[in-house]
This record gives structure tokens, C-alpha cells and sequence, in this order.
């Protein structure tokens, strides 16, 4: 059963099953292989997760996303993400301050293809739980699971817009973190992560407003 789930969760992160579609149980089990159980107790663990949503009567969906939820949920990625830097900066070993410096070198090139741009997401997201795992929490690193996937959701759902231009943008932003690290200044390092995440949120709340044609 938790393969099933995983596949399916994999599939609505990578967008392979969109935002607001129908999903039928049937046509799942045989896709995947499997009888109807384990289809439908991994609904039921996707719909405790909040990706996909059952409607009475209407059936059962990928979940979308308002601008109002996006805003939401980056308050609280916020909150944990700062307290974690925080944390960071005098948890951080050697290795942590390479890697981090690594990462965020890896990420000021903008990607030339969809392969690379994968490379830059899987890069963006290593970097990040970098100072959630140093923040040695794992309540933090649970909440973040659960909200991680609202935040991926909610990119589906927008669109990858201007994506180039965003790439620029963040990689700026990730530089004075790594600085402020680097420097073990944790109020400046605290600063520089609300900054980043403050103006990723205004983003990508601001496209999925785009996506749906109206503000939330």
C-alpha cells in the first residue's frame, strides 16, 4: 500500500496528475498493477495530506491551490525556515558550510534545459533542508515535510512562470544566506532567509492569482 501512495504522491508533485483533475480509482489500479484497496487507502492518505480533495457525490481530485492558501503556508515555511538558519549557523560543521556554499554555486547558473532545471529544483530543495536537518528539530522537519508538498502543489498549479528571471533573483538571494553563514551572523542570516522567502511567496501567490484569473 505505501508503494501506491508514494507513486501517486510522486505523480501529483511531478504534475503527471494535474491540479483539479478527476481521478478514477479503477483506471489507477490498472495503470499501477494493483486491486482497488490499496488504490483507495492511498487516496485516503493523500486526502489527509490535502493533495487531492473528495468532493460527495462528485468524486475525487487533485488538489488546487488560492493565492490565499499560498500566502498562508509560506508564513508558517517562514517561521520554520528561519528558526532553522538560525539554528544553523552555529550548528553547521565543516562539511555543512562546504556543501551549502556548493549548492548555492550550483544554483547561480541558469539552467539551459529541462534536465538542468530538474538538477537547479533538486538543488534548491537539498539546499534548504541543509538548515532544517542542522537545526537538529525533528518536529521542524516534519511540519516542513507536510508543508513541502503544499508549496510543490501550489508551483504545479501556477505554472513555471519566467522561471530564468526567478533564477536570477534567487540566486542572489541564496548568496547573502550562504554570506551571513558564512560569517556566523545569525540576526543577518535570519534577515536574508525572511527576504527569500518573503518575496518567493509574493511570486508565486501573485502566478497562481495569474493561473486563476482572479486574486484570492
Amino acid at each position: 500500500m505505501d508503494t501506491v501512495h508514494e507513486a501517486l504522491r510522486q505523480a501529483i508533485l511531478s504534475s503527471s496528475l494535474r491540479p483539479g483533475e478527476r481521478l478514477n480509482p479503477g483506471d489507477l489500479a490498472a495503470q499501477l498493477g494493483v486491486s482497488l484497496m490499496p488504490v483507495r487507502h492511498a487516496i485516503q492518505l493523500l486526502a489527509a495530506e490535502g493533495l487531492v480533495e473528495v468532493r460527495p457525490r462528485s468524486g475525487t481530485f487533485v488538489a488546487s491551490v488560492s493565492a490565499k492558501e499560498v500566502r498562508e503556508t509560506f508564513e508558517i515555511r517562514c517561521a520554520l525556515e528561519c528558526l532553522a538558519v538560525e539554528k544553523a549557523v552555529s550548528n553547521f560543521s565543516l562539511a555543512d558550510r562546504k556543501e551549502m556554499r556548493r549548492l548555492c554555486n550550483a544554483m547561480s547558473r541558469v539552467p539551459r534545459s529541462e534536465a538542468e532545471h530538474r538538477r537547479h529544483e533538486q538543488n534548491n530543495a537539498d539546499f534548504h533542508r541543509l538548515f532544517l536537518e542542522a537545526a537538529g528539530n525533528a518536529k521542524l522537519l516534519e511540519m516542513y515535510a507536510s508543508l513541502r508538498a503544499h508549496i510543490q502543489i501550489a508551483g504545479v498549479h501556477a505554472g513555471d512562470v519566467d522561471w530564468r528571471t526567478r533564477v536570477t533573483q534567487e540566486a542572489a538571494e541564496h548568496e547573502a544566506i550562504v554570506a551571513a553563514v558564512e560569517a556566523r551572523d545569525a540576526a543577518a542570516a535570519v534577515e536574508a532567509m525572511r527576504r527569500h522567502i518573503t518575496r518567493s511567496c509574493e511570486s508565486l501567490a501573485r502566478a497562481v492569482e495569474t493561473k486563476n484569473g482572479h486574486a484570492n
